[in-house]
């Protein structure tokens, strides 16, 4: 197995800098190459399942963000007027999968990721770009404003449109478009109690949860044709009009947005999966390998497992793709899936679904916990974990 001691990160994102930090734990000299003038991501939030939190635990982070985390307790499915279809149980999935789901905001993490790095390992307003994947007798070579950084390991964690991904794998067709976009709004929502909660309507869903500081995370997805905005990019007002007299508390955080608070992507995903996640010196994470559909909220996990695996295989990029490929290929699909069924649009289907899910949340429910078996039940390639509640629980 080859040694690794400079490992350049192109972008600085979630996947990026697990990857960073997870390599720079192993004795790597670690460059971050991020394109934005800042770290500061996108002002959404993340869900953090268990499987997530272990990858965390390995470099010593999975109790901090633990602690800093909103727990995502009980809460449940719902239809437009507030009928609970599903109730969820923290504790039972706690107990199933060894761990809790927390949410936090995506920068929380972003700041604890990039706190455990040296100082000047992170380089903002650094676009990059792959001159050559090198191979075993030569490294990789990544181009940047300031030239040429020779290593002998790349990590491509740039995103869904990577251009990394484009000059290892030139023939793969790249995303598509998922047919639906999606909102997302932080904002303070003082003096409103709600259980967090998910709601599926006719090609609509919404879901609302508080965030540890007070604040709330609510999020929207609608079918939509590919790149349609509001009139006068004017967001709130589409969502007034989409979700406007929908169930509490959905009036109330719409009410508390402003325009600008609002922001909207259009979804897009991997659907021919690659043939692999790694050529030459280089490896792609997270969204740049395998871009899914939100519906399982497990993009964001999937990359953290990424970095943590990436890590352990260093010195073998094909046992990386081995480990890597078929699992998130096989995650992927059931996100697509998911996006089919909640994203249903006729009257009758659309009863049909809620009356099935209903029905199977009375029946138990460990039956909606087994969708998840298999994913939140992960553990990281190698222990012990710089951090060990969670293996202590599993």
């Amino acid at each position: 197995m080859r040694r690794v001691e400079r490992a350049i990160v192109i972008g600085g994102g979630i996947g990026g800098l697990t990857a960073a930090v997870a390599l720079h734990r192993r004795g790597a000299r670690v460059t971050v190459l991020e394109r934005a003038g800042s770290l500061a991501p996108v002002g959404a939030a993340i869900s953090l399942s268990p499987n997530a939190l272990r990858g965390l635990d390995v470099v010593g982070l999975g109790d901090g963000i633990r602690a800093l985390s909103a727990w995502q307790g009980d809460g449940g499915l719902r239809a437009p007027n507030g009928r609970w279809l599903s109730r969820t149980d923290a504790e039972a999935a706690a107990e199933r999968f060894g761990g809790p789901l927390v949410l936090l905001h995506r920068a929380t993490l972003v700041d604890h990721l990039a706190a455990r790095l040296p100082a000047d390992a992170v380089r903002t307003a650094a676009a990059a770009h792959l001159v050559d994947p090198g191979d075993p007798g030569r490294p990789a070579r990544v181009g940047t404003p300031d030239g040429e950084l020779e290593a002998d390991l790349v990590v491509a964690a740039d995103g869904i449109h990577s251009s990394v991904r484009r000059v290892l794998f030139p023939d793969h067709p790249g995303p598509v478009y998922s047919g639906f976009t999606t909102w997302r709004v932080v904002i303070p929502l003082p003096g409103v109690a709600f259980a967090s909660h998910e709601t599926w309507g006719r090609g609509r869903i919404w879901g609302t949860h508080p965030l540890k500081d007070g604040r709330v995370y609510a999020y929207a997805a609608a079918l939509a044709p590919a790149g349609r905005r509001a009139p006068g990019d004017d967001e709130r007002a589409e969502l007034l009009r989409l979700y406007g007299d929908w169930h509490d508390p959905v009036p109330a955080v719409l009410a508390a947005a402003r325009p600008g608070d609002v922001l909207r992507h259009d979804v897009h995903h991997i659907t021919e999966p690659l043939p692999a996640y790694h050529r030459g010196r280089v490896a792609l994470v997270g969204d740049a390998a395998h871009a899914m559909p939100p519906t399982l909220g497990q993009g964001g996990n999937q990359a953290i497992e990424d970095a943590i695996t990436l890590a352990h295989h260093a010195g073998d990029l094909p046992a990386y793709t081995a480990a890597r490929l078929p699992r998130t290929t096989a995650i992927a699909r059931q996100a697509v899936r998911v996006a089919r069924v909640n994203m249903m649009t006729g009257r009758l289907r659309t009863a049909v679904r809620d009356h099935v899910i209903a029905a199977l949340s009375k029946a138990g429910p460990a039956l909606f916990l087994r969708s998840f078996d298999g994913i939140a039940d992960w553990r990281p390639p190698q222990q012990p974990y710089a951090s060990q509640q969670t293996a202590g629980n599993g």
